[in-house]
């Protein structure tokens, strides 16, 4: 699903080079899901981004959906995450003059695609994420947990492959921040979904099948039951 090859990523830092991460390899197979754990600026977010082809590795290879990430256009890679990926933030991004339904229908609208068809595709979502009585609900409308959950069905209703995932529930409280992740869980099995999910929960790293420690530029694969509950 996808394979990772000797990947770096440097930043220009004055007049020396920060190194984010360097010779960074692995890869993951369809149905698995992967946690990506690490201190703030150790690269987690950048890593993301280049595997959903928002951004290029300084070295190194990514492949994905039989697609080599490094070659393609910038329309290519448009394409790539409106087709392949589903992305979720730690913010919801929602766009606040359109309610719940129609921030989910957005990729499928951004296609082409008219909404007498990509309204009831929307609504189907909304129902997967328990808020298809929300549906003609502005964002402003609806709590942290409810927005984050619409930006969930947005990602995915594309039906992509991958879904990666920022700090999905970086900015919810504790109960509401278990709701989300458990339907994350949820979702990634029944619609066998491949999974990154990059987080500060050691918790919740803890119940993925894998886990990717990124810790001062370099990259270790540790056992999910080594980290604490």
């Amino acid at each position: 699903m996808l394979r990772v090859e000797g990947l770096k990523k440097v930043f220009r830092s004055g007049e020396s080079d920060l190194v984010l991460f360097e010779n960074l390899s692995f890869t993951l197979k369809p149905g698995e899901m992967l946690a990506i754990v690490g201190e703030s600026g150790a690269g987690k977010s950048t890593l993301l981004h280049i595997l959903s082809a928002l951004d290029r590795a300084s070295a190194g290879d990514v492949y994905c959906a039989n697609l080599h990430l490094n070659s393609l256009s910038q329309d290519q890679a448009a394409d790539f995450r409106n087709r392949e990926t589903g992305f979720v933030w730690q913010f919801h991004y929602l766009l606040p003059e359109f309610t719940a339904v129609e921030n989910v229908a957005m990729p499928l609208l951004l296609r082409g695609d008219a909404w007498e068809q990509v309204e009831p595709e929307a609504l189907l979502w909304l129902r997967e994420v328990g808020l298809e009585q929300r549906a003609h609900h502005r964002s402003g409308e609806l709590s942290g947990g409810e927005q984050q959950r619409v930006a969930l069905a947005r990602a995915l209703i594309t039906r992509p492959k991958l879904l990666l995932a920022d700090e999905p529930t970086g900015d919810l409280d504790g109960q509401t921040a278990e709701a989300v992740f458990a339907l994350i869980a949820r979702l990634h099995r029944e619609h066998q979904l491949t999974s990154l999910i990059a987080t500060h929960n050691l918790s919740f790293a803890r119940r993925c099948q894998r886990v990717l420690r990124l810790q001062r530029g370099l990259v270790e694969e540790i056992l999910p039951e080594s980290l604490p509950a």
